[in-house]
């Protein structure tokens, strides 16, 4: 991607989550130990994945590509985001935001689509159990996620290309933590319509649709499992879908008030909002997915187990 200047800008300061001094120390801690466990427990599930095949079906197989997509967008920022916090002058050039603009939304736009294709498995295997191994096939699960990081890479590009059209004059501090698309919109000296239509559509598109299509899916799940006459086999389809359904709704919840409540003009609420689905999310979803699920922590035994026989001996 052609990264090209018109502004007078060469540089923002990001004004960080606060400007009170006394709290730039604590908010350092607290947000390494959470950016730790996020690379900890994303990086563990994915080599745990990855090195067990029992667990390559479609189901872990979106988780794995969920837990990637989550430690590499929580990447993009929070390097810089700790930085921040221990310096003096919170800068980065024109380049670097629009480059940590960019990469940030195609891994959150992207993370929008693969849950809709973790939806769509959990609706073919509990309504449609019979016709499972062919509906998911690994060809089916490879475009589904090609199609999530096609949509993502799209939607960044709309966003950076407009992006990148604006001027930047004098004003140069972003009243945030990361180069988010609100923020850097009320910097520009330019016309923002043309930006402000594409935020409109893109955002509306990257929210509206994936919660309309996850919605049904889990209307026609929930259905299926009322349908259950086994307690036990009820309980456990609801045990499966939950998981998914409290992540669903923190991610799209806090996207949507962040983005959908630009007309109110309220950044301190937006960043607020912005930490739970850039910080809390990528920390909170491996746990939630690993905690409920019987074979990740099965798996997770043996090979703790391994490892302890191997120190043994």
């Amino acid at each position: 991607m052609l990264i090209r200047n018109d502004s007078l800008v060469t540089e923002f300061i990001l004004a960080g989550l606060t400007d009170q001094p006394e709290l730039q120390q604590p908010l350092f801690y607290l947000f390494l130990m959470m950016y730790v466990v996020t690379t900890v427990s994303n990086l563990g599930l994915i080599v745990l994945i990855g090195l067990n095949p029992h667990l390559h079906t479609p189901m872990y197989y979106f988780l794995f590509n969920l837990s990637f997509i989550d430690l590499c967008y929580a990447s993009v920022f929070t390097p810089k985001m700790l930085m921040n916090f221990v310096s003096r002058k919170n800068a980065i050039s024109y380049v670097g935001c629009m480059t940590q603009l960019f990469f940030f939304l195609l891994f959150v736009i992207s993370e929008c689509y693969m849950l809709i294709s973790m939806a769509y498995d959990r609706y073919v295997a509990i309504c449609k159990p019979l016709l499972y191994k062919v509906a998911m096939s690994h060809q089916a699960c490879s475009m589904l996620s090609v199609a999530a990081y096609m949509m993502g890479f799209a939607g960044a590009i709309a966003h950076t290309g407009c992006m990148l059209r604006l001027t930047f004059c004098n004003i140069n501090i972003i009243n945030h933590y990361l180069c988010d698309i609100l923020p850097l919109l009320q910097l520009s000296c330019s016309s923002t319509y043309v930006n402000d239509v594409v935020v409109l559509i893109v955002v509306s598109i990257n929210i509206t649709v994936p919660c309309f299509t996850i919605l049904i899916s889990y209307i026609f799940i929930l259905t299926s499992i009322l349908h259950i006459k086994s307690t036990q086999g009820r309980s456990k389809a609801f045990s499966t879908c939950s998981s998914h359904i409290i992540a669903i709704s923190l991610f799209f919840g806090s996207a949507a008030f962040m983005y959908l409540n630009y007309s109110s003009g309220s950044m301190d609420l937006g960043k607020i909002s912005s930490v739970f689905y850039t910080n809390v999310i990528p920390m909170l979803n491996p746990l939630i997915y690993s905690l409920r699920n019987k074979d990740i922590k099965a798996t997770l035994r043996k090979v703790l187990l391994k490892l302890q026989e191997r120190n043994i001996f």
